[in-house]
């Protein structure tokens, strides 16, 4: 299949099944609900085949106007190395507008976003699987609805970025645990319907103490359950996930983009020990 025999359109709710259908074809796990919430939160592109089959993907996430995450980027296998990885981020670029763009990339696409004028920030590692059996701490606690403007508080400091549209949805989908201290919230995580169980996060933490609780308080009334968690590698999480069942079986090296006025200034710090990205 040549390019010109490529068209590409405004990724919409038709296209999920398609979507879906090339989503497995990686092996992802994403169900249609999980493509919609993308979705929910994004706007994107789909490449069409001469046949209408959805040969490509990508949705941009913006949060405010702060920066824009780059997900749920696939190519059809059979039509690599021609440019469409390339045709998609430049429909992803127009999307953003001037926002300061970041991703998480896998070995393949490294090389072309290095080209884009992407640069490694960080490493992310992914850990899943049945979760063993675990106590309920008792400095955490499930979060009220009352408790949203001091959680997307938090995220916004930790994250850099105003995320208040995520934190809605996944108040919507999932739920929120948080430490409180002198009535405070002084650390937040979320748990929500995921692939093949659930996933864990935002975890937002000012230490490792207590992201080892707000994973606890989930994984304790689901022991057995499939769960899955993703981490920068630098935070120390990586035994101890694995000492209670979440294995580590990939993931993949985080890269910013900054915009053209942004582009002296440095990421603000993340103290955020487990984050979630969409894809």
């Amino acid at each position: 299949m040549q390019q010109d025999e490529i068209e590409l359109q405004a990724f919409g709710p038709d296209h999920i099944e398609g979507a879906v259908a090339l989503s497995r074809q990686e092996n992802w796990p994403h169900r249609p609900q999980d493509w919609q919430m993308a979705l929910q939160l994004s706007s994107g592109v789909v490449a069409l085949g001469d046949h209408g089959q959805v040969t490509g993907t990508i949705l941009v996430t913006p949060y405010g106007d702060d920066c824009a995450m780059i997900n749920m980027v696939i190519v059809d296998r059979n039509v690599r190395g021609k440019g469409l990885g390339r045709r998609l981020m430049e429909q992803a670029f127009a999307l953003a507008g001037n926002r300061p763009l970041r991703l998480v990339a896998t070995t393949d696409g490294m090389p072309l976003y290095e080209k884009l004028g992407f640069v490694p920030s960080g490493t992310v590692v992914q850990h899943q699987g049945s979760v063993a059996a675990l106590g309920a701490p008792f400095s955490v606690e499930a979060a009220g609805a009352n408790d949203l403007p001091d959680i997307k508080a938090m995220d916004r400091d930790a994250y850099g970025a105003d995320r208040e549209t995520l934190i809605d949805v996944l108040a919507e989908r999932g739920q929120f645990a948080v430490i409180r201290r002198n009535g405070d919230i002084e650390a937040y995580a979320a748990i929500r319907p995921f692939g093949r169980g659930e996933v864990i996060g935002p975890v937002i933490a000012g230490n490792i103490d207590d992201a080892k609780g707000l994973i606890s308080f989930f994984a304790a009334s689901r022991a057995g359950a499939y769960l899955r968690l993703d981490t920068d590698s630098r935070t120390g999480l990586a035994d101890w996930l694995t000492e209670i069942g979440l294995a580590h079986v990939g993931g993949g090296v985080t890269m910013d983009r900054p915009s053209r006025q942004d582009a002296a200034q440095a990421r603000p710090k993340v103290y955020a020990l487990a984050n979630q990205a969409l894809g």
